[in-house]
């Protein structure tokens, strides 16, 4: 599973690397409105949360499903806008601006993504021209709640009311407490930019991709950008380019803007270096996999409290020396157990360091 981008024909001064204060707004309602994504995070969304005016906080709740479950496509309004010319503004202005900019049917359709499983990467009419489609959102609104149904009534009724109302809400907070958070970031961010864009101009673009997390690939004979992620999804950057925003309050999360007749958009974050790179989805599920077998759950058990050989296996778990090598073989293959070799004998163990870290791993893919 992976998200793939078509960069066939792009030339590397197509490719720019750029903060957007709108995009690190949207992900700061989302730490919010989820912090234990965000561990690291939680003392800077309790001191906020602290001091949120109660009315700004009924009002961030009332929105929530365009931050809660990621963040909408409409924090990164530049993409959707003909031309692949815009780049995220300077400041949040600047950048409401150009959220103005698309056209009411690309609002609508991008706020309803997450909450009324509109189409993302294929063509097709949106709620405002489909009538089907419309009552299908409302029916999908009402499983998650009375609040929801209004908005989306709403939001389907009298869309220029609603941009008008995001807007302002997203004014009052940067007043209430982004701009701040905006004034300490924004050097880093534009540090990391200047860094990837260096990378970019003496090292090509495989240097910078790798730079930004491991998660990238860049095939250049197929002319392709694979994202390793649980989801699938394909756009490409066609006549236009590529963008790569930073993000300081986004980890783990790596997002890819692919919505149809948009402009990609990789979001990633950027912080303290991990204490090991994170696993591929495959490599992930290569565990998982190799712990579900109760065979091998049994064997962790005693692989973990000391090293055995092969022949000790066997007579403690009462079974034939090629079963347990095989157990032990499926165990190896994804990395849990470690073999040494003392005199005549190869002793295996269980790697208890990555095994506690499976937790985190699993974290960071699904939430990736």
């Amino acid at each position: 599973m992976s998200v793939r981008i078509d960069i066939a024909g792009l030339r590397p001064d197509q490719v720019a690397v750029v903060p957007s204060p709108l995009a690190e707004l949207g992900m700061a309602l989302h730490t919010l409105s989820e912090p234990q994504h965000h561990p690291g995070l939680q003392g800077w969304a309790t001191g906020v949360t602290a001091r949120l005016d109660s009315h700004l906080a009924d009002r961030m709740c009332e929105a929530d499903f365009l931050w809660r479950t990621t963040f909408s496509d409409l924090f990164l309004p530049y993409a959707g806008i003909p031309g692949a010319t815009a780049l995220p503004g300077g400041t949040l202005a600047e950048e409401l601006d150009l959220l103005d900019k698309l056209s009411d049917e690309q609002f609508v359709d991008a706020a309803l993504e997450f909450t009324c499983a509109l189409p993302y990467s294929h063509p097709g009419p949106g709620p405002l021209a489909d009538t089907a489609l419309r009552r299908r959102a409302l029916e999908l609104a009402a499983a998650r709640g009375p609040q929801q149904v209004r908005f989306t009534e709403r939001l389907l009724t009298d869309p220029p009311r609603i941009r008008a109302w995001l807007r302002q809400f997203l004014t009052d907070c940067d007043e209430a407490f982004f701009a701040e958070t905006w004034s300490r970031l924004r050097h880093q961010l534009a540090a990391d930019a200047r860094h990837k864009t260096e990378l970019l101009r003496h090292k090509g673009l495989a240097e910078a991709l790798a730079a930004v997390s491991p998660a990238l690939a860049l095939d250049d004979t197929a002319g392709r950008i694979t994202v390793d992620k649980l989801g699938e999804g394909r756009t490409a950057t066609r006549a236009g380019g590529l963008l790569l925003v930073p993000t300081s309050l986004g980890r783990p999360h790596l997002m890819v803007l692919h919505r149809y007749c948009w402009h990609p958009v990789l979001h990633y974050p950027i912080g303290p270096a991990e204490l090991a790179a994170p696993l591929s989805v495959e490599q992930l599920t290569l565990r998982m996999s190799a712990l579900s077998h109760p065979v091998r759950m049994r064997l962790c058990r005693s692989l973990a409290r000391s090293a055995f050989t092969t022949s000790e296996l066997t007579h403690a778990h009462g079974m034939s020396a090629p079963e347990i090598s095989r157990h032990l073989g499926v165990l190896k293959k994804a990395g849990l157990v470690t073999t040494r070799r003392r005199g005549r004998y190869v002793y295996h163990q269980l790697d208890v360091t990555t095994v506690a870290r499976l937790g985190s791993d699993f974290l960071e893919s699904v939430l990736r």
